[in-house]
């Protein structure tokens, strides 16, 4: 029996179900994460500096306008309220951001061939992406910390827990950014989603309030928003304080970031709006 042809032996495991990367392809998606943090950092300015100054200046004018006439807030000041939503909704934003440029980016030019034809299975695209957003979304929350800890003197009570919200807020947006990268054929569509869901829905969460002020039905709307509960989990990482049981809002958080990367599968599995 001859042996086979070493530039065809190669491909054949993979037609067989199996690959000689292995059951899952860490190079490849190592590779792929790394991609991803690399094309954020070689701006860094615009992707970790700037939402760091845009938080800065949410704070300050916040901190002026309202500050001095507004007593204490679940029994800390003002702007130890604010930091912590403020801090979750710069993380959500890029790692939102993350995802959907870098996909809408790779269709607008022509090469997301590039990211589909390596031996890569559609559970190893999503992780690598989202591999990239949570490292955007570490940066950012970690240069805002450190910002409001050495420029106010605020630091995290619960650090671990506010590590574990920020990871999980960060996965669930980077999933909303694959879909929504999916979706979109131009930047204006990506722009749309920013503009009409991942914005309103950050600014109605809790970001600048507590809910207990809010109308039983906008508390009820406030609950059924994902991003209430990374607001409210990364209130009760800063200051201890939360509006809700921040181990229900993890859950909440876990599920929907489950079904997002759930769809974001099928679809790299299915080459949906990917392949010509």
């Amino acid at each position: 029996m001859n042996a086979p042809d070493p530039s065809v032996a190669n491909y054949l495991p993979q037609a067989m179900g199996a690959r000689r990367f292995g059951r899952f392809n860490w190079l490849g998606m190592q590779t792929l994460a790394e991609r991803e943090i690399r094309r954020f950092m070689a701006v860094w300015q615009q992707t970790v500096a700037a939402p760091l100054v845009t938080a800065g200046l949410f704070i300050g004018v916040f901190s002026l306008a309202i500050g001095p006439s507004r007593g204490p807030v679940m029994g800390v000041p003002f702007v130890a309220f604010l930091v912590p939503g403020i801090l979750m909704m710069s993380v959500i934003q890029n790692a939102f951001a993350n995802t959907a440029s870098s996909i809408v980016s790779a269709k607008a030019m022509g090469n997301i061939v590039d990211t589909l034809m390596p031996p890569l299975s559609p559970l190893e695209l999503v992780a690598g992406y989202l591999a990239g957003s949570v490292a955007r979304g570490l940066m950012v929350a970690l240069a805002i910390v450190l910002g409001c800890g050495l420029g106010l003197g605020l630091w995290p009570t619960n650090p671990l827990w506010l590590l574990l919200i920020t990871v999980s807020g960060a996965s669930l947006l980077g999933a909303l950014g694959i879909v929504a990268g999916i979706l979109a054929n131009k930047f204006d569509h990506m722009a749309a989603v920013t503009n009409f869901v991942v914005t309103p829905l950050s600014f109605l969460s809790g970001t600048f309030y507590s809910i207990e002020t809010l109308p039983p039905l906008m508390q009820a709307f406030s609950h059924a928003n994902p991003i209430f509960y990374l607001i409210d989990g990364a209130r009760y990482g800063f200051i201890g304080q939360s509006d809700s049981n921040p181990v229900l809002g993890l859950g909440v958080v876990l599920g929907a970031t489950a079904g997002l990367t759930l769809l974001a599968w099928i679809w790299f599995k299915r080459g949906y709006r990917l392949k010509p």
